[in-house]
């Protein structure tokens, strides 16, 4: 089939440029004054069938966007009464119109049901038996035309119905369950539950450290008989597993708000036991995976980035500090007296980080006991 042949002449009174969006299309209101350019429907539905026929799916809309009207077949047309009066498009009107299929539009597949009826030729049969008229079921009988189509609409709409009801239940379940698709779309949920500043900040560090979170080493799995007796004891619920990413969501928020493990195993709906592994179990593997990555930065990096109220020392490789993290009071009184900072009058581990003059950790040591000195 012959494919379309455009004229083309350039407009002498467009104060603007559209350009057709249509793959293959170069059509453009400069230089045409016989097309003319329409932007996407406002209806959802309408807007949907005009992407997937022009074959864009993942495609950004803007008030810019256009269709030219050589891809709209005639009827759907309405030209203007007046010269300078605009064409416009009838309602529901969608591009079938396209380099592709030869600017044509494609018989339907199917025919409708009173063109199959007014081709249903009858066959001439001898005349039956009154007596042998009676069925005694309707295994080859055939279904009437219209009845196979509102079954077939039916489906149809049940499908529909099921995929929206699905949809429906996976949102409640997320909206439901405590972990870290529910804060998706809130930075500040994000920014109090881990200390990340936001959502697409936590997905990046994820994605650094997912491939080595495949072969951790998990804390107790031999308990694995222990795990099953205590949650026969305490309910069904909680032999619940979790995602590695909600794994790290809890070990953050175990961090960074510092909630209980009993408050932790009731909103994510876990035996207490396993909250604890789970800790354990991140805190060991993040501290090896963390632990490997060079920190320290060359005397080139660090002047390469010294501030300017640093400018009277250039010498400045690092700024030292010791800070102290508060820790549970052990059972043993000797631990007591090893762990027991004077200065804070509480038990304690200590620690020396250090940070360039442009407040980049360039250093972190071990922790020590609290009754060690700062000298």
């Amino acid at each position: 089939m012959a494919s379309r042949k455009f004229k083309y002449q350039r407009r002498e009174d467009s104060s603007s440029t559209d350009h057709c969006c249509v793959p293959l299309c170069v059509a453009s209101s400069k230089f045409n004054s016989v097309l003319s350019f329409h932007t996407f429907p406002v209806d959802e539905e309408t807007r949907r069938k005009w992407i997937h026929s022009i074959r864009r799916e993942r495609f950004n809309i803007t008030s810019h966007t256009r269709v030219c009207s050589r891809h709209f077949i005639s009827d759907d047309l309405i030209e203007p009464s007046t010269p300078k009066g605009r064409r416009l498009l009838r309602k529901g009107a969608v591009p079938t119109l396209f380099q592709w299929n030869g600017y044509s539009v494609a018989e339907p597949r199917r025919t409708g049901v009173w063109q199959r009826r007014e081709d249903y030729t009858p066959v001439d049969e001898d005349p039956v038996p009154m007596d042998a008229q009676h069925l005694e079921h309707d295994y080859c009988s055939v279904p009437e035309p219209a009845a196979v189509d509102n079954a077939l609409n039916q489906t149809e709409d049940l499908r529909k119905e099921v995929d929206r009801l699905r949809r429906q239940v996976e949102e409640l379940s997320v909206s439901q369950r405590f972990c870290l698709g529910r804060f998706a779309a809130s930075d500040d949920d994000v920014r109090f539950y881990t200390r990340f500043m936001t959502y697409s900040h936590l997905i990046a560090f994820w994605k650094l450290i997912e491939p080595a979170s495949h072969n951790m080493i998990r804390v107790s799995r031999a308990r694995a008989t222990t795990i099953r007796s205590e949650a026969g004891t305490t309910g069904s619920a909680w032999g619940q597993s979790l995602q590695p990413i909600d794994e790290f969501f809890l070990f953050m928020v175990h961090l960074s708000v510092g909630l209980k493990q009993r408050d932790l195993a009731h909103r994510f709906n876990i035996h207490q036991s396993t909250v604890s592994r789970i800790i354990t179990t991140w805190a060991n593997f993040l501290y090896t995976v963390l632990g490997s990555v060079r920190i320290w930065m060359s005397e080139e990096e660090v002047k390469a980035h010294l501030p300017n109220e640093f400018q009277d020392y250039p010498d400045t490789q690092v700024l030292i500090d010791c800070t102290e993290l508060r820790c549970q009071t052990p059972s043993s009184l000797l631990l007591q007296s090893e762990v027991f900072s004077t200065y804070k009058s509480h038990c304690t581990f200590k620690g020396l980080f250090g940070m360039a003059p442009h407040s980049a950790i360039t250093f972190v040591s071990s922790l020590y006991a609290g009754s060690v000195r700062d000298k």
